[in-house]
């Protein structure tokens, strides 16, 4: 085949892939099969390879993924993408529509649509060419993941009509049956499940890698035009219902179940609508967005200081639903606390099917007058953790069991005896040789807070331990390739990675070590403080109750669980082989300095060369505090990539906004 004819029909090729990519991807109506397209793409592929010179940047075959990046270059937004006030209530709702009307002299007509939970992203098109896209990052400035959007299917790389210029903004999710398949296979594989479908997209549009953006099958809405000339029959569009319709008409996928409502009562009930609709959308929705439609009535309107006047994010109460409790389940903690949890009947919350929640302890399930077979209203705690929050006793039947503790542990058959003090009300198995206690302080001690061993999570500690590979902690440094190797589902490279973690946490040092011990009352601040002081093993063998106490923010209840636990002989035991087995047992990180003695600081988004551990770490290693909320205290907030709402509030408060750079120079100076 000459050049010539490879060119005419890679043409040919592209031209037929895109025209039924769309009609897959966008319209849900195929004309050929899957095997017939995978047949022209592989041709398309092939021919690109042998003639590198017919391929073009709007190739469809592009979308599988190119070279891997190094790392993401920074890119200057020409319109800032800024966020929006949010509003929790109609009432609150009502109060912006009157304003709008007030500011207008007359009912303002708005635009209502689903606040799709994803990533923000920009999206740059010149002569109709796809040539740049960048991530919202901190509204200013983003990162340039141009080829990992090129992986979604419904981006169009070439417009149907070469605009000179066009950037609109889009957002990108990952949609809920991908989400559950993805989360299925790596459930089979023994690989951690994705927290949620938001942060399963943020993460996948951040690969180095673009074949790996590509395996995840990503989706995008378009819902705003940022810059650019749109024009119908030669006019320039005056809404932003037109512009939507415009931006459809040039091949991309804008947002849907949207609706032009003129005044407050038509937009409250397309909100009631949207969110009678969740369940049926195929993306996670966290609210609903309403914006002046008119483009002039926006300018009239104008700008806050962090946020538009004409716009508000309506924010959904968290979701409740109806459901029975079936069962109540004993599960054993690693410090040997029996929490009781809940079978319930599946219901669909919040994105995802809930079948179980805690129930804390008896106390909670006294109080609140649960039984076995009661309905029960359950909601997500912060739209993560299910919880119940109330029986519903008018709907008995008469057949409902009250729940009472057990009197002995359900894991090993041991005693159980009630703590009233530390942890609170607590029932706790008190056989320091309960399987459950050492399936979970294992899992414990591996996890990423504490001695960080990848690969080692509960279901590989369970594998380790009924193949009696593992009895403690210290048993993981004795592990060989060849001891896990031929164990279900690991294989000689799991295995060899695996080692390989256990070696290098070895180096983490006594803050991490004393976190991972699972000392009652202590967590990763105070294992932090104690490391600070003590600053070896040996010292934590020597040191009194009054040496503990006088640590910073180490009470008395903490002071005296120290003292017993580095008192008990098995304890000097099992860190006596740790040491002999070449895990650091001394204080990896300076003394606290005072440079940032009294002031607080707030993390938010994605920073550009530490990780929020790591930075939170470095505040703290020069007396700084870190705080998960903003606040009129807040000293500082260390803004990065993708930050959100705590970027806005500190904007609105008037808290000093900081990078990573400048955080690093107020050390360094």
């Amino acid at each position: 085949m000459t050049l010539q004819q490879a060119r005419a029909r890679a043409e040919k090729l592209r031209e037929i892939i895109s025209y039924n990519s769309r009609l897959y991807y966008e319209n849900d109506a195929p004309e050929i099969s899957d095997y017939e397209y995978d047949m022209m793409f592989r041709e398309l592929t092939e021919l690109e390879a042998e003639f590198p010179e017919i391929r073009t940047p709007d190739s469809p075959t592009v979308r599988v993924g190119g070279k891997a990046l190094d790392r993401f270059e920074k890119y200057t937004h020409t319109v800032k993408m800024g966020s929006l006030t949010d509003v929790f209530s109609f009432d609150e709702l009502h109060d912006f529509t009157e304003r709008m009307t007030a500011e207008l002299g007359g009912v303002a007509e708005y635009s209502v649509e689903p606040k799709i939970d994803g990533l923000s992203v920009s999206l740059i098109y010149r002569d109709g060419i796809f040539v740049k896209g960048a991530t919202r990052g901190d509204g200013e400035v983003g990162e340039d993941v141009t080829e990992n959007l090129k992986t979604i299917k419904s981006i169009p790389l070439r417009l149907k009509e070469p605009i000179p210029y066009l950037c609109v903004r889009g957002e990108v999710y990952m949609p809920k049956k991908v989400f559950n398949e993805l989360n299925a296979v790596r459930e089979a594989a023994g690989q951690p499940l994705f927290a949620n479908p938001r942060n399963a997209a943020a993460g996948s549009l951040r690969q180095l890698d673009p074949k790996v953006a590509a395996s995840r099958r990503l989706d995008i809405l378009v819902f705003n035009l940022q810059e650019g000339e749109l024009y119908i029959d030669g006019r320039s569009v005056k809404t932003h219902t037109e512009s939507l319709d415009r931006l459809d008409e040039l091949g991309f996928v804008t947002v849907s179940h949207r609706i032009a409502a003129k005044g407050y009562d038509a937009v409250a009930n397309h909100i009631e609508y949207l969110g009678d609709s969740r369940e049926q959308l195929p993306f996670d929705m966290d609210g609903a967005v309403v914006k002046i439609n008119n483009l002039a009535d926006r300018i009239t309107v104008g700008e806050g200081t962090s946020t538009p006047k004409w716009a508000v994010a309506y924010k959904y109460p968290p979701e409740e639903k109806e459901t029975r409790l079936v069962s109540i389940d004993i599960q054993v903690g690693r410090t040997g606390v029996l929490t009781p949890t809940a079978n319930l009947e599946p219901v669909r919350l919040a994105g995802t099917t809930v079948s179980r929640a805690t129930l804390h302890n008896a106390q909670f399930i006294t109080e609140r007058d649960i039984r076995i077979g009661d309905t029960v209203v359950v909601r997500k705690a912060g739209e993560i953790i299910p919880e119940i929050i109330r029986s519903l006793p008018e709907k008995r039947t008469g057949s409902e069991a009250v729940f009472t503790m057990p009197d002995t542990c359900p894991s090993c058959g041991g005693r159980v005896v009630r703590d009233e003090c530390g942890e609170g009300a607590a029932t706790r198995c008190v056989n320091p040789a309960c399987p459950a206690q050492t399936a979970r302080s294992i899992t414990h001690f591996a996890s990423k807070g504490a001695m960080n061993i990848d690969g080692l999570g509960p279901q590989v500690v369970e594998l380790l331990l009924s193949a009696g590979k593992i009895t403690d902690i210290a048993d993981l440094y004795t592990l060989r390739v060849e001891d896990i190797e031929n164990l279900d589902r690991m294989g000689k490279k799991s295995a060899e990675n695996l080692v390989s973690a256990i070696e290098e946490s070895k180096s983490r040092g006594l803050e991490r070590l004393l976190f991972a011990l699972g000392i009652r009352q202590v967590g990763e601040v105070a294992a932090e403080e104690i490391a600070g002081k003590m600053r070896s093993l040996d010292n934590l063998y020597n040191a009194s109750f009054d040496d503990f106490a006088s640590i910073k923010d180490i009470g008395t209840i903490t002071a005296t669980a120290l003292v017993e636990f580095f008192a008990d002989p098995a304890t000097r035991a099992l860190c006596d082989r740790l040491v002999a087995l070449g895990v650091n047992t001394n204080a990896t990180r300076e003394e606290k300095g005072e440079l940032f003695a009294g002031l607080t600081f707030v993390l938010t988004g994605t920073l550009p060369t530490m990780t929020r551990d790591e930075a939170s770490a470095l505040i703290k290693q020069n007396g700084g505090k870190v705080s998960g909320s903003v606040s009129k205290k807040t000293s500082y907030v260390v803004a990065g990539e993708e930050a959100g709402s705590k970027l806005t509030k500190a904007k609105d408060l008037g808290v000093k906004i900081i990078d990573e750079a400048t955080l690093v120079a107020m050390i360094n100076k």
